[in-house]
């Protein structure tokens, strides 16, 4: 007796680490197929990031901001544009910065909506937080109402940067003056040059005549 439970210790004690072992094994496969899986999604992930950087970028990047704009303008056929960003200011969860801006656009009801279409499907995530549309005042020169609308926006942009300015150091950037797109004017008509003019030219005097 004094023999056979000292054996029936190391069997028990045995029998526990089993248990463990095939515990641990079945926890170790839980990660090994949660890290396969990771990597098998690994390439879709990697693009929706791509994608939230693009709307959310780590600085506001006020350059590459006015020119989705402005493209977004030209393909609307717009008539004017004007981009006013304002100072980023950090929020309140410090995690991000908002870049409140404002926006002119003047033009036929058809190229605002166009524009309102753009702003929305835009690269970089845009909030509307105010909308106003008015009819323009008559020509200067004819006293004709033109029959275009101007519609003013007030639109939230966002970074990452915390420190709510482009380049992150040393702090918060101030504000910018407008940026603004006028119509096109036409070129002005071209004068003839010398070589292609078509005065005449008076015969200089034979010598003795």
């Amino acid at each position: 007796m004094l023999v056979v439970l000292p054996k029936m210790r190391e069997v028990g004690k045995a029998r526990d680490d089993l248990l463990t072992a095939e515990s641990e094994q079945a926890s170790l496969q839980t990660q090994l197929k949660i890290l396969q899986d990771a990597q098998a999604n690994a390439p879709t992930t990697q693009k929706q990031i791509a994608k939230i950087n693009k709307q959310i970028p780590t600085t506001a990047d006020l350059p590459g901001l006015f020119r989705l704009l402005r493209d977004a303008a030209d393909l609307s056929a717009v008539d004017f544009f004007s981009f006013s960003p304002g100072t980023p200011v950090a929020d309140a969860s410090a995690t991000f910065s908002i870049l409140s801006s404002g926006i002119i656009v003047t033009g036929s009801y058809f190229s605002l909506e166009e524009f309102l279409h753009r702003l929305e499907i835009l690269p970089r995530a845009a909030k509307v937080t105010s909308i106003s549309v008015a009819a323009e005042g008559a020509d200067a020169t004819t006293g004709v109402a033109t029959g275009q609308l101007q519609m003013q926006l007030q639109v939230e942009f966002f970074t990452t940067d915390t420190s709510a300015g482009p380049g992150s150091l040393p702090g918060p950037t101030e504000g910018f003056a407008p940026i603004v797109l006028p119509s096109p004017s036409p070129s002005p008509a071209e004068s003839p040059s010398p070589e292609t003019s078509t005065a005449p030219v008076s015969p200089s005097p034979s010598p003795g005549g």
